[in-house]
Order: C-alpha cells, then structure tokens, then sequence
C-alpha cells in the first residue's frame, strides 16, 4: 500500500474526522474559558483582594534601567528577564476551570448513554437436554 493511499485512509476514516472537529472546538471552548477566567472570575478575585491581579506578580531577573515602568509589560519591552509567575497562576487557574467544565460534560454524556443490559446466560446444555425429555415424556 502506497503511503499516499494509507494517508487517504487514516484521513477519511471517522476517527481521524471526529479527531479534527474535537480540536477545532477545544480550541474555541478553550478561548471561552480564558476569556471567563481573565475577564469573569480574575476580576472578582481582585475585587475581594482588593485590587488584586494575578497577572501582574513577577520577579525581575536582572537589573532594571532607569525610566523602566515595573510593570510586566515594561519589563518585557525593555528585555529584562522577568519570573511572571502570576501569568502561570491565571493560565494553571484556567486549565483547572477547563478540566472541570469537561469533566462535568463527559460526566453527563455517560449518564445520557443508554447502558445495555447484558445478554441473558446461555442455558446449560443439562437444563436444555431435561426440558426436552419433560416435553417428550408429557406427549
């Protein structure tokens, strides 16, 4: 088999389309969630902490020139090494908001999921060969 025919096949088959819708829209659903991290919840968090932002704790690694905003933007712009552990906070925060909301999905897609009820057990053939000389025996 050719490897352009084996890529035709792997490309058509349902797996690999299912495949590629799923990304398309964990890639969307995974902006929602930053959007409801950074723009819902971050803000509230701010609000209780009072003025609080994640997304603004760094440590600057090396010397800050003069006139330098320390802000992290600032930072960056002037190409000082900068530890932005608070970025890691909100996109960790993000992840587990993320996990949680596909947890819940695939959680109620099982329940939604018709459970088959399991075959009933072969009779055994001791049982069958019984029934079968009753029946005769009633003749």
């Amino acid at each position: 088999m050719s490897v352009v025919s084996e890529f035709k096949e792997f490309a058509v088959k349902r797996n690999a389309m299912d495949l590629a819708v799923g990304v398309i829209i964990g890639a969307a659903f995974g902006k929602i969630v930053d959007s409801i991290v950074k723009d819902l919840i971050m803000p509230i968090i701010g609000a209780v902490f009072g003025g609080f932002d994640f997304s603004n704790l760094f440590i600057a690694l090396g010397t800050v020139p003069e006139g330098v905003a320390r802000t992290l933007n600032g930072l960056k712009e002037a190409n000082v090494p900068v530890f932005a552990y608070g970025n890691f906070l909100t996109i960790l925060l993000n992840f587990i908001i993320l996990a949680f909301i596909v947890f819940i999905i695939v959680r109620q897609l099982n329940r939604l999921k018709k459970e088959v009820p399991p075959a009933p057990a072969a009779t055994p053939e001791d049982v069958v060969l019984l029934r079968e000389i009753r029946d005769s025996l009633k003749k």
